[in-house]
C-alpha cells in the first residue's frame, strides 16, 4: 500500500517509514483501538474529503464507547485530517484515522496504557473490484453471526470487534464469494463484513434498523438523504434472511464499498444484477462525491481551500 510520504502520528506529521509502534502496545494485544475509514474524492475544485465532520463525530461517539479520552478537539483532529491529505498531495485516497491504547500494561483494563492518535492515507481504488460498481457481486448469507446487543457494542467503530468482519470475509472467500453478509443474534439481517445493506422491492428500499448489531454508517445515513431526495420511499426494519432472495435489487454501502449492488445471493440471482433504483443512487452519489452535481449538503470539504486562502492573505500582506 502506498501511504504516502506522510503519516499525522501523535500531533505531528511525521515520515511515514518513522511512524512506528511499540509491539507492546495493548491495542496489539487486545483489540483497543477506534477507527475511521474516509475517502476523499478528485472534483473539479481539487480533492475533496466526503462527510468529513460525521465521521469524526462518529469517531468520537466510538472513544467515548470505549471510554478512550482524545487528546485533540473534533476540530484538531479535522484539521489533522486535512493537512495529512494535503501534505501527500493524493488527488483521491482512503483515510484512515485511528486511536489506539499504546505500550503501558496488559492489564485487561486498559485504560492503564496511554492513548495514541494517527492518521493514514493511502491509494485505494474500488473495494469489491473496479468491476463491481456496475456489474454488481455475488454474495453469501454467512455461518458467522454479528454480536448480540449485550455482547459488544455494535455502534462503536472498534478495532477488536472486527474480528467477526474477518471470519465473515475469509470464509466468503474460500467460498467463492465476493462478500458476506452476517445475520444479527435474532436471525434477521443485519449488514456486510464492512458495509450496511439495502434491499429493493416494488420500489421501496429496505434496511435493517440499529438494533439490528449494525454499524451506524456514514454513507448509510447519506443513502438515506438521497433516497428522499429522490422521493424513494425507505423503510427501516428488522428484515428476514429470504427477504434477500425474492428482492428486486440489492445494494451494499459504505465508505470503502460506496454503493456497490449484489447481483447474487448464495447463487439466486438477484433482478439483472444492478437496478434502475441502485443506478439512480448511484449517479446520484457518484455526481456529487465526484464535483459533477450540486454538493447540496455541504457534504464534500476541499482539502485546498485552506492553502488557497493562506494564499490569498499571503498576497495581500505582500
Amino acid at each position: 500500500m502506498n501511504s504516502g510520504e506522510y503519516i499525522w502520528f501523535n500531533g505531528k506529521l511525521v515520515p511515514a517509514a518513522e511512524a512506528k509502534v511499540s509491539v507492546m502496545a495493548q491495542a496489539l494485544h487486545y483489540g483497543t483501538s477506534v477507527f475511521e475509514g474516509i475517502r476523499a474524492y478528485a472534483t473539479p475544485r481539487g480533492p475533496a474529503i466526503f462527510c468529513l465532520t460525521p465521521h469524526v463525530r462518529r469517531m468520537f461517539d466510538s472513544c467515548k464507547i470505549f471510554r478512550m479520552d482524545l487528546p485533540q478537539t473534533p476540530a484538531q483532529l479535522s484539521d489533522a485530517i486535512m493537512e495529512t491529505v494535503r501534505a501527500n498531495t493524493f488527488e483521491e485516497c482512503y483515510i484512515r484515522p485511528i486511536v489506539f491504547r499504546g505500550a503501558g500494561s496488559f492489564s485487561l483494563d486498559p485504560r492503564k496504557s496511554p492513548i495514541e492518535v494517527a492518521v493514514i492515507t493511502i491509494e485505494w481504488g474500488r473495494y469489491l473490484g473496479p468491476e463491481a460498481i456496475e456489474q454488481g457481486v455475488d454474495v453469501m448469507v454467512s455461518s458467522w453471526r454479528r454480536m448480540a446487543p449485550d455482547t459488544g457494542a455494535p455502534m462503536g467503530k472498534i478495532g477488536g470487534q472486527y474480528v467477526t468482519s474477518q471470519l465473515i470475509t475469509m470464509e466468503a472467500a474460500d467460498l467463492g464469494y465476493a462478500e458476506g453478509i452476517a445475520l444479527d443474534a435474532f436471525g434477521f439481517i443485519s449488514e456486510g463484513s464492512g458495509e450496511n445493506v439495502f434491499v429493493v422491492k416494488n420500489g421501496e428500499v429496505y434496511t435493517p434498523p440499529l438494533t439490528s448489531a449494525i454499524l451506524p454508517g456514514v454513507t448509510r445515513g447519506v443513502i438515506l438523504t438521497l433516497c428522499q431526495d429522490l422521493g424513494i420511499p425507505v423503510r427501516e426494519q428488522p428484515l428476514l434472511r429470504d427477504f434477500l432472495y425474492v428482492a428486486d435489487e440489492v445494494f451494499f454501502t459504505g465508505t470503502a464499498a460506496e454503493v456497490t449492488p449484489i447481483r447474487s445471493v448464495d447463487r439466486i440471482r438477484i433482478g439483472s444484477g444492478r437496478g434502475p433504483i441502485t443506478k439512480r443512487i448511484q449517479e446520484e452519489f457518484f455526481g456529487i462525491t465526484e464535483g459533477r452535481k450540486p454538493d447540496r449538503h455541504d457534504w464534500l470539504t476541499y482539502v485546498n481551500v485552506k492553502k488557497s486562502v493562506e494564499s490569498m492573505e499571503s498576497t495581500a500582506r505582500t
